[in-house]
């Protein structure tokens, strides 16, 4: 399931990060690689805050719905 799913506070594990290469390769460099933990910390008008490796990032929805869990 996407990202844009989970519930604020729940870890969760990626699966998959889509999207074309130069939105993929973004989102691994803040850390959204897969195998690695992420927890939804809240949702703002669609923006996502998750904390990933340790920081705190906030993506749009769009780019929250390319990282499966």
């Amino acid at each position: 399931m996407p990202l844009t799913m989970v519930q604020p506070g729940e870890e969760s594990t990626i699966i998959k990060v889509g999207g074309k290469s130069d939105t993929r390769r973004f989102l691994e460099n803040l850390g959204f690689v897969t195998g690695g933990k992420v927890t939804v910390v809240s949702e703002i008008n669609g923006n996502i805050i998750v904390n990933v490796k340790d920081s705190r990032v906030a993506i749009g929805k769009d780019m929250a719905n390319k990282i499966f869990v």
